[in-house]
């Protein structure tokens, strides 16, 4: 039986997996997620390892601990599936930089170029439903590579990862201009910086990072591919600029180096306010009461599912 309250005698970690059991629930959590989160999911990755065990999940309760519009995919691809978000404010500057009807007016304006639109995931399911195929960081480049030749592309909402993948593919795309307002916080001169203190030390760079850090970085990729990288490398120690919560994991699986977190121009490391906003406390509330829980008009996430399975599809190739 489901407690009604939290025991504060016993250990919040252990209650959030008695919940779990109770619910017949999994947890999935983000790498930018607080250490206590990361610790009791069940899966921790990034947005296409999410989506690959969101849309394989059997549970009936999914405890997305992420952002909202992670919540939203996981919902998209399980309408008959309860999913909650501990918190309902953690959203994303980089979706809420593309609104729907803003794409939506743009495309109407620009019909003659009759655009294949690829969303990066990290965007609303209004925009998803306008979209023709998704996209993440790890899978972007396949994504770009298989669209129909003889279409003009419109990817949003990231124009660094458009960019990055333009300079790996050579396709050429037209670029809405969003972006992640962690990731633009790194720049050369503080990479610059942190590079002189550690010689030696390879950097390691997400794409939605500017292209001055991407041109010093010895790899740019998504933060799964950040953990092979970082498990392959001799380097002992190693300089990783994305999202500060990424080091958590870092450390569990590889604890024989060191990493250290790439610095903006505004502090030592780089935090997402809303990535912190998910907390063990509220996870613990949100399946105790199975809310705040995401819902979407079904309509809207018929259309907004499409582009997701396609996606899934080209991935598996």
């Amino acid at each position: 039986m489901v407690s009604a309250g939290v025991n504060f005698g016993v250990d919040l970690a252990q209650e959030i997996v008695e919940l779990k059991r109770a619910r017949h629930a999994v947890i999935l959590a983000h790498n930018y997620q607080v250490p206590e989160l990361q610790d009791v999911a069940d899966y921790v990755g990034d947005s296409l390892g999410l989506s690959f065990q969101a849309a394989q999940t059997d549970a009936e309760v999914i405890l997305f601990c992420g952002v909202h519009f992670m919540a939203e995919t996981a919902k998209i691809i399980n309408p008959t599936k309860t999913v909650i978000l501990p918190d309902l404010g953690a959203g994303c500057s980089l979706s809420e930089s593309c609104p729907p009807d803003k794409l939506a007016q743009f495309l109407q304006e620009h019909a003659e170029k009759n655009y294949y639109v690829i969303a990066y995931i990290n965007c609303s399911a209004g925009v998803k439903a306008l979209s023709d195929v998704i996209c993440t960081s790890g899978n972007a480049e396949k994504i770009v590579r298989a669209a129909p030749p003889n279409r003009n592309i419109l990817f949003v909402p990231d124009q660094n990862l458009g960019a990055w993948v333009i300079e790996r593919t050579g396709r050429q795309m037209d670029l809405w201009q969003g972006n992640c307002y962690v990731h633009v916080e790194f720049t050369a001169r503080s990479i610059g910086a942190i590079r002189a203190q550690h010689p030696g030390a390879p950097l390691v760079a997400h794409p939605e990072c500017p292209y001055a850090v991407r041109l010093l970085a010895d790899e740019v990729c998504s933060t799964e591919k950040m953990v092979t990288f970082c498990r392959e490398s001799t380097a002992p120690e190693i300089i990783v600029a994305t999202e500060a919560g990424m080091l958590h994991r870092l450390h569990k699986e590889i604890p024989d180096k060191n990493f250290i977190a790439g610095p903006t121009e505004r502090c030592a490391c780089a935090e997402c306010r809303f990535m912190k906003m998910n907390t063990l406390e509220k996870a613990h509330r949100a399946l105790l009461h199975l809310t705040p829980e995401i819902t979407l008009p079904e309509t809207l996430r018929q259309r907004a599912e499409a582009p997701i399975l396609r996606m899934l599809e080209l991935s598996k190739q």
